[in-house]
């Protein structure tokens, strides 16, 4: 199958291209940034979009409204685009940010979204990938979860302080964080592409979220170091203002959708997942 990837050149980009040409499928690199045309879609069965601003920097004004614009306008125009090019399946990314925090509630993806900042930019990022469904293309809306993997993506940051014996764990610790292997986010799309049946959201997490203190501990287990240096919320709140929320909240999400399908986790348990990304 052809398969039109925006955000392609990203983390989880680069992964999913290997993944998707080891498979035999053709993979076509797509930017929002310069504006989708349909003949940039044309010959493709299956649409990937991973594209975006980062998430993780200060949230100043002009940086809300690159993150909502580069989201929903550009989501916008891609299914725009499909009108002269419809595919089959439209995959789309969203974030477990749709939740909010929510303390010690299990989360699943008949949850309500949050109505701060991310949880109406995802609810609005959905909407408009399901505006593809009345083309007749099969919509999934992924809420992708704290993404793990070698090279790049959350834990990149993390490791340095913690080799360091600097790590510890962020605010209270008892946050809930949900997580997922790169890997098993790329073999849930796989999956996905193939699954003709499926649609709707699906929370792209492991089925065992972790609190941070436990998160904490792993990883310092698996780097054999001491973590032993908390950073306090109000330092996070000064260094990063309300992206911090971010950080802080706590989100049990089970991957209640996934798991119905028939998806199987290569990574389920977060020790194992640390100890195939983290070299001896």
């Amino acid at each position: 199958m052809n398969v039109a990837v925006t955000g392609a050149s990203g983390f989880i980009g680069r992964r999913l291209t290997e993944r998707l040409q080891r498979e035999g499928h053709q993979v076509r690199a797509v930017s929002l940034r310069d504006g989708v045309q349909a003949d940039q879609l044309a010959g493709c069965g299956a649409v990937v979009n991973l594209g975006g601003e980062p998430v993780a920097q200060r949230w100043t004004a002009a940086a809300r409204a690159r993150i909502r614009a580069s989201r929903i306008e550009g989501t916008r125009a891609l299914v725009e685009a499909m009108r002269g090019q419809a595919p089959q399946v439209l995959i789309s990314a969203s974030a477990i940010g749709y939740y909010g925090s929510r303390g010690d509630e299990i989360l699943t993806e008949n949850s309500a979204p949050a109505q701060d900042f991310l949880g109406q930019v995802c609810a609005d990022w959905e909407r408009e990938a399901r505006a593809a469904s009345d083309l007749g293309v099969r919509v999934c809306c992924l809420r992708i979860g704290v993404v793990l993997g070698p090279g790049g993506g959350a834990l990149a940051k993390m490791l340095l302080p913690f080799r360091l014996g600097l790590g510890g764990r962020m605010g209270g610790g008892r946050q809930w964080m949900s997580w997922i292997h790169v890997d098993d986010l790329t073999g849930l799309i796989a999956f996905l592409l193939k699954e003709s049946t499926v649609r709707g959201a699906f929370n792209a997490v492991s089925p065992h979220p972790v609190t941070n203190a436990g998160f904490t501990r792993d990883l310092a287990r698996a780097l054999r170091r001491p973590a032993i240096v908390p950073v306090p919320a109000i330092a996070l709140k000064l260094l990063l203002g309300e992206m911090s929320q971010v950080i802080l909240a706590s989100q049990r999400v089970i991957p209640e959708a996934a798991l119905r399908a028939g998806f199987t986790f290569d990574y389920p348990d977060l020790f194992g997942a640390l100890a195939q990304i983290i070299p001896d």
